[in-house]
């Protein structure tokens, strides 16, 4: 299960670790800005946040496996679609709105609920292995990418990424995503009643509930800077002097230390408190963005700031699932966590198109680069901030502390 839903989740990662390759070839086939060309993943990213407590209500309700396979399956075919674009701003918005609805289906709350659902002990561990597709698609998708677009054209790398990545992850889901839901249903038959029957806040509570307010502010923050930094990572660093593909193999060490950082990351959260995890961890990547700005950086600060954003990057969505079921229980966490995706897609929406905006308005990603160190050290402390989370078995709410 945990190697499907791992690999399910790289596929829904693809898009956001390659749009940067796309920004240029698009822009100048088509004569668009930088803000348009780089658009796309704001489009998913707003409809996601209006729409993710719809889908989190979907996921309590038919569970995992029955949101993540059909939604794969749209989400291979739009990828795909992207070869068809003809300069047309209204076709550009179409396709990235069907993409939404894929994405909705295949976003981050399907497989965080795949691993809360099944897993108790361990669950750190296991968010890590399934979230690690993420930090997986980072680290290959814009070598593969590069590499595709300078073969073939941008045109036939959307075919081909969709064909090879997709097709694998449909089939290894068919085969093996199971998951908490899908357990109660087999066991629960035809009764009726929740498909977990499990303690934890209403979503009325937990909107109430300081601590997870705290967690909310945290990730919208955390995730404008780093989306944003996803995206424009590739300008960044070709503006810097880096050749496009020292700038695509500078993604691969960085990638590499998200999965490491989800594997460490995911040990330590069953061992420590989450807020002095999460908290020291994010505000590590307040490095990569200082490395960014000095002037004419040596390769390897460069590289080593890369290394440590995505160590600390491998973390993020990690650490809000984990932090999610920790302070509200699982009795309703696919709607609540559908509402923490919606502040993630806000995040992930916004910062890109900043980052567009920031470039065209000053032709420089300096002023962006120290928001992110801004932002990055106040989600840090809002972590830092949490209070113990509640033991979920004696029914207590996170204003009581284990």
């Amino acid at each position: 299960m945990v190697l499907a839903a791992g690999i399910g989740f790289s596929f829904t990662s693809v898009i956001t670790a390659a749009t940067g390759l796309f920004i240029g070839p698009i822009s100048r086939e088509f004569g668009w800005s930088i803000a348009l060309a780089s658009s796309g993943v704001s489009i998913v990213a707003l409809l996601t946040f209006l729409f993710s407590p719809l889908f989190g209500i979907f996921i309590d309700k038919w569970g995992v496996r029955r949101m993540a396979l059909p939604g794969l399956v749209l989400l291979a075919l739009v990828i795909a679609s992207l070869s068809l674009l003809n300069g047309s701003v209204w076709q550009w918005f179409a396709v990235w709105t069907v993409y939404s609805v894929a994405a909705l289906m295949t976003k981050s709350t399907v497989w965080t609920a795949s691993a809360n659902s099944t897993f108790d002990a361990g669950r750190g561990m296991a968010l890590g292995l399934v979230l690690s597709g993420a930090a997986l698609a980072q680290a290959f998708t814009p070598l593969i990418t590069e590499y595709l677009i300078r073969l073939y054209g941008w045109r036939m790398a959307f075919v081909w990424l969709a064909a090879g990545w997709g097709t694998l992850a449909i089939m290894l889901c068919a085969l093996w995503l199971k998951d908490g839901y899908e357990i109660s249903r087999a066991a629960r038959g035809s009764s009726g009643g929740p498909l977990l029957d499990v303690p934890g806040l209403t979503v009325r509570e937990a909107l109430r509930d300081p601590a997870v307010l705290r967690v909310a502010a945290s990730t919208f923050m955390v995730m404008t800077v780093t989306i944003g930094l996803v995206v424009h990572q590739f300008r960044i660093l070709t503006g810097s002097g880096f050749s496009a593909q020292t700038a695509a193999l500078a993604s691969l060490p960085a990638g590499l230390a998200g999965i490491a950082g989800k594997l460490i990351t995911g040990a330590l959260l069953d061992r420590y408190p989450a807020r002095w995890v999460g908290g020291l961890t994010i505000g590590a990547s307040v490095v990569t963005f200082i490395a960014l700005l000095v002037p004419q950086a040596p390769a390897w600060v460069v590289v080593g700031g890369l290394v440590i954003n995505g160590y600390a990057s491998g973390t993020k969505l990690q650490l809000v699932g984990y932090l999610t079921a920790a302070y509200t229980g699982m009795r309703q966490f696919g709607t609540i966590f559908g509402l923490m995706a919606s502040l993630i897609a806000a995040g992930s929406g916004l910062g890109p198109v900043l980052g567009g905006w920031i470039f065209d308005t000053w032709h420089s990603y300096v002023p962006g680069l120290w928001a992110g160190v801004i932002l990055t050290l106040a989600s840090a402390w809002l972590l830092l901030g949490l209070p113990p989370y509640p033991d979920w078995k004696r029914g207590e709410s996170s204003g009581g502390g284990a």
